[in-house]
């Protein structure tokens, strides 16, 4: 049986458990818990919502755009952190495992989106991704999306010193929030979901059931999506 997102997570801060010290783990938790604190859910995309034109850049630097994507169809966009994001590093796997095989069957397009730029083609390598992963250049859809966020510590940078801005190669602490984005052909929010705790994930069975329950509007992709089967 496939092992679920929240185990995969639950593992990951198991093992962190054994080798963070106590304080490291209450400054990633406080971190979290704070993201939660801040959360609306009343400023985000509801169903139903038409979500405007907008360009992504594909990990080959070719121009995706929202009508490009929906074409044919729906489409799915999930967003990350970043490339080194550890629990990206769990979730865009499990999403290439559990998700991708029923969209890709129906025609549907995944696709993996972050503020990074360009994008970090070791992590489509590292986990053989067969979606596509693109940059959000200058934050435009995450900030669109209201996803996007500023750590509470934003310590001063020193010349050629790493950090998350040159990371991610927009040179700000802004970082996305993961979230859930599955558009209909019209443009119009089909589900979203966005996740401030980046330790906690929609899972794919959510995805494919609010696929599932647009199910005429799937026809020309054959037969409605079958949740259970496709896990």
């Amino acid at each position: 049986m496939t092992k679920s997102l929240k185990d995969r997570f639950t593992e990951l801060q198991a093992e962190r458990a054994r080798t963070w010290s106590a304080e490291q783990l209450e400054r990633n938790a406080a971190q979290r818990r704070e993201l939660a604190r801040r959360h609306d859910p009343a400023t985000l995309p509801r169903a139903g919502d038409v979500i405007a034109p907008f360009r992504l850049i594909d990990q080959d630097g070719g121009e995706l755009t929202r009508d490009q994507l929906l074409a044919e169809g729906p489409a799915v966009l999930v967003f990350f952190r970043f490339g080194g994001c550890p629990a990206c590093n769990i979730a865009l796997p499990y999403y290439n495992e559990t998700l991708w095989p029923a969209l890709r069957e129906h025609g549907i397009p995944l696709v993996a989106v972050s503020a990074q730029i360009p994008v970090d083609r070791a992590l489509i390598e590292r986990h053989q991704l067969g979606f596509t992963v693109a940059s959000d250049p200058g934050y435009a859809l995450a900030r669109d999306l209201g996803i996007t966020f500023l750590p509470e510590e934003q310590p001063e940078v020193a010349p050629g010193q790493e950090w998350i801005g040159s990371t991610l190669g927009t040179f700000s602490y802004e970082i996305d929030q993961p979230a859930v984005l599955v558009l209909g052909k019209d443009a119009k929010v089909l589900f979203f979901e966005a996740s401030p705790d980046w330790l906690q994930r929609t899972d794919s069975e959510t995805i494919l059931s609010a696929l599932a329950s647009q199910g005429t509007s799937l026809g020309h992709f054959g037969e409605p999506l079958d949740v259970q089967s496709s896990l």
